[in-house]
């Protein structure tokens, strides 16, 4: 109930799925483990994103099958034997994941698939909601190294990949990307076009560290900060303020707190999406966020996330040129002290 002892309506609409609440649970290994499905479910997450099944995976343990097969076969018993092409021990793992969770949670479940090139391992986004999937997120994670590819070929490659999972599919689309676009509002604009029935912004890109002691390339992973929703937060609100995108918007990365997550759904997105708070913290912290939010709507008189999303957005705001380049000039300038301290002036220039 909020002051006025209303009743303080938590649900939202994400991919034309309803869901309790605005707070989804991404995918990490929380996600992953059914000891934890419950959990998350009873603290408060409106739906899952299960982890990725990578079309790196099922490349190599179908080339790994098909090895095998070859070197353990004779010419002669091939002839009775089932042809290795069709091998998914990996996939088969994931779609097992998926009839697990959809059996045993009342709330969405989302699987993940991870690609960025085009081909027949597009159909296993089939084979993810056949086996019970609500709805399906498209994780394009690539990094681009090759200085022949042009940034209109990435993008058109991107868009035919999301055409090709769209026409394998009948339940929602969400397309999840990172932020390296050069017209990003565009591209939003190309993939919603292309079947997407929403956007995740953004992915993280994990970028390799050197160790100096044996001179070797490592992985490095980092929790997220808060800081780094704020990406999220600076597009979802350009987005949201274009009225031709008519598209859901997910806002991850950064998300530790219920503020974190009703600065996003201000801006505009339908959920607020979380994954490293709920690795540090369990799957209760989830809760704390949705008592932050209900908190907050109760002191200003909100009846529903649907009554505040998007008042913040481009559209909405006083100045629309805050989420613009202006902003780039009032943000160096606003640094407190800066006036007085003229030596600090060169370092903030640029």
């Amino acid at each position: 109930m909020n002051a006025a002892g209303r009743t303080i309506d938590l649900s939202t609409m994400y991919l034309g799925m309803h869901l309790s609440s605005p707070i989804v649970a991404s995918s990490s290994p929380m996600t992953g483990d059914p000891r934890m499905w419950d959990r998350l479910e009873r603290a408060g997450a409106g739906a899952i994103v299960l982890p990725s099944l990578f079309e790196e995976q099922i490349d190599r343990e179908e080339l790994a099958f098909e090895a095998a097969f070859a070197a353990a076969s004779s010419a002669e018993s091939t002839s009775y034997m089932p042809q290795g092409t069709g091998f998914d021990a990996g996939p088969a793992r994931h779609v097992a994941l998926v009839e697990r969770a959809r059996a045993q949670l009342a709330i969405p479940v989302i699987a993940s698939i991870n690609g960025v090139s085009p081909g027949g391992w597009v159909h296993y986004a089939r084979r993810l909601a056949e086996a019970g999937a609500d709805a399906i997120e498209l994780n394009l994670y690539d990094v681009v190294t090759d200085p022949r590819r042009s940034a209109a070929d990435v993008e058109r490659r991107y868009v035919e990949l999301v055409e090709e999972v769209r026409a394998e599919i009948s339940v929602p689309l969400a397309v999840k990307i990172g932020y390296s676009f050069t017209a990003l509002a565009n591209f939003a604009m190309e993939i919603e076009r292309a079947g997407a029935d929403g956007l995740v912004l953004f992915n993280r890109l994990y970028q390799p560290d050197i160790d100096i002691d044996w001179l070797t390339v490592q992985p490095s992973l980092a929790l997220s900060a808060p800081a780094g929703a704020l990406p999220a937060l600076h597009w979802i609100g350009i987005i949201r303020g274009c009225q031709a995108f008519t598209g859901s918007l997910a806002g991850t990365t950064g998300v530790h707190t219920g503020t974190d997550a009703l600065k996003l759904l201000l801006a505009g997105a339908n959920v607020a999406m979380t994954a490293s708070a709920v690795l540090l913290h369990g799957p209760e912290v989830i809760t704390t966020m949705i008592d932050s939010i209900r908190a907050w709507m109760a002191d200003r008189n909100y009846s529903s996330v649907n009554q505040l999303r998007s008042s913040m957005s481009q559209r909405n705001v006083v100045d629309p040129s805050v989420y613009e380049r202006l902003n780039y000039y009032q943000t160096l300038h606003s640094w407190v002290g800066s006036s007085d301290r003229p030596e600090l002036r060169p370092a903030l220039s640029d």
